[in-house]
């Protein structure tokens, strides 16, 4: 069974810094495409970034700049380093995995449970 499990979130300062990590355990043969999005109070969920496998990102507008998305291949794990956040970034943030549990399987996507991110003075 995989699992997919985000940390760092909290309260930080307008201006401020924060490192999400999202970890992905269980039975996996191979990771195509991870990635962030986000769900603000009363508002779709939205992609934030993405990375694939080869190392290619993409970013929504919003964030690019200031956000940064890494990974560890060894790890099966994803990063978002925010800096210079805003009020308007407080949201709950998803992690979200596009992979195969074995090489007949097709790719399927996997979600965290969330973690919450608030920027305010």
């Amino acid at each position: 069974q995989v699992q997919l499990v985000e940390s760092g979130g909290g309260l930080v300062q307008p201006g401020g810094s924060l490192r999400l990590s999202c970890a992905v355990s269980g039975t996996i043969y191979n990771i195509y495409v991870m990635g962030w999005y986000r769900q603000a109070p009363g508002k779709q969920r939205e992609l934030v970034g993405t990375i694939r496998s080869d190392g290619n990102t993409n970013y929504a507008d919003s964030v690019k700049g200031r956000f940064t998305i890494s990974r560890d291949n060894a790890k099966n794990t994803v990063y978002l380093q925010m800096n210079s956040l805003k009020p308007e970034d407080t949201a709950v943030y998803y992690c979200n995995a596009a992979l195969k549990v074995s090489i007949w399987d097709p790719h399927t996507n996997y979600w965290g449970q969330g973690t919450q991110v608030t920027v305010s003075s």
